[in-house]
């Protein structure tokens, strides 16, 4: 099954979010205000992929291969006079064949990829759910990102936890390439041990 292509305003970041993921950020670089608008007018979105600071800018090298494709769920003028935005993932995107629009704003052509399957994956064992909630309990500022959290999902689970961790960012993209969960689930099980 060939996979679909879409054609994405990116938003290289220090940090990544994936699917079922919530982020709040500022836009203040007039290229990224100006994808903000017209993701909202076109009532489409943008992708956030993880920055590359070994790779090369100029031959749009200067992020990782996979992001996440999301949508601007929310919006509101900060008291700096920033623009905040809060961004919803949907699925993830290997991106390629970059261009540089005038403002320097990157756009790529991106392949949808096939969603994490969870088979036999159980967190039982690891109690990967129950330390989730934990972290969520503890952190208010992250719990108000999730009005419904979905800590019975292992796959959702797992995502939280590759956002959250302060994991090497090619290890990030080596468990992204993947098929399935059960690489990034017997590693996330041995951390939180």
């Amino acid at each position: 099954m060939a996979s679909e292509i879409l054609t994405s305003p990116l938003f290289p970041l220090s940090a990544h979010i994936l699917p079922g993921g919530v982020m709040s950020l500022r836009i203040f670089e007039p290229r990224y205000i100006r994808m903000v608008k017209e993701a909202c007018a076109q009532q489409s979105g943008f992708v956030i992929c993880m920055s590359n600071a070994m790779g090369n800018k100029t031959l749009n090298q200067h992020f990782y291969p996979i992001g996440t494709f999301v949508t601007v769920e929310d919006f509101d003028l900060l008291e700096d006079g920033l623009l905040g935005i809060t961004v919803k993932g949907h699925f993830c995107v290997s991106i390629e064949s970059v261009k540089t629009a005038k403002d320097d704003l990157r756009v790529g052509q991106c392949h949808k990829q096939q969603v994490w399957t969870s088979p036999e994956a159980d967190m039982e064992d690891s109690n990967i759910d129950l330390k989730l909630e934990e972290i969520f309990e503890k952190y208010p500022e992250v719990m108000s990102l999730y009005p419904k959290p979905e800590f019975d999902n292992t796959v959702w689970v797992i995502y939280r936890w590759l956002e959250l961790l302060p994991v090497d960012a090619d290890q990030k993209q080596a468990f992204l390439k993947q098929k399935d969960c059960l690489p990034a689930l017997e590693f996330i099980s041995q951390l939180v041990k």
